[in-house]
This record gives C-alpha cells, structure tokens and sequence, in this order.
C-alpha cells in the first residue's frame, strides 16, 4: 500500500495570470493577478490549471502540495525555510523565505510535498 497525499486539505482560488505553466509556484504580483517567482521570491501557491486562453489561472493556496526542489541544500522531512528557485519551483534558504512543512522528499526526483 502506497501512501497518497494528493487533494488532502487542498483550496485553490482564480487568478489573472502571466506567463505561468502548470505546477509553478507563484506570487501575488497585482490585484487578482498571479505570476511567476523569482529566484528567492516568497510564494502564494502553486498552479494547478491554466485557461484555455491563458489569462486565468487556478492556484492552490492551502494543503499539501508536491513542488520539484533544486540547490546545493536538499530539504528534509520537517520544516524547511523555502523561497522560490527561479525556476518554477523552490529551494532551502538560510534567510528570507517562509517555513515549511515537508511530509515527503523524494530526492531522486527533485520532489517534496509541502504544506502550504
């Protein structure tokens, strides 16, 4: 039996969005709208789902939520104080950043299930 986090606590909300993809962590960036992160940005949420017209955007706010990971520092079971990458997803920082509740790391494949 494989333990399955998806949906647990999950809410999202609908954002005017830029030049966002599926899975990227993102900020506020202007009123109703969500945007990408830069490199050690502090994060909302994470896109879930994108317009077909590409304008609007769904973004979980709220429960668990696997995001890919990069840098020198790998996270750990437990909180970690996390900004975004620049890349879509996050890193371990050592100042600036929110904390973090890891349940999962996955450190094959660059994951981590976080609670927003």
């Amino acid at each position: 039996m494989g333990i399955s986090y998806d949906g647990i606590g999950e809410w999202c909300a609908t954002f005017g969005c830029g030049k966002v993809k599926e899975g990227d962590v993102v900020k506020v960036s202007a009123n109703g709208s969500a945007d990408v992160c830069g490199a050690g940005d502090s994060f909302c949420g994470v896109v879930r789902a994108i317009a077909r017209d590409g304008k609007a955007c769904s973004v979980q706010l709220g429960g668990l939520v696997r995001v890919p990971y990069s840098g020198e520092t790998a996270p750990a079971v437990g909180w970690n104080l996390l900004a975004a990458d620049g890349n879509g997803g996050v890193s371990v920082v050592t100042s600036g950043g929110h904390s973090y509740l890891a349940v999962e790391v996955d450190t094959t494949g660059k994951t981590m299930t976080i609670m927003l």
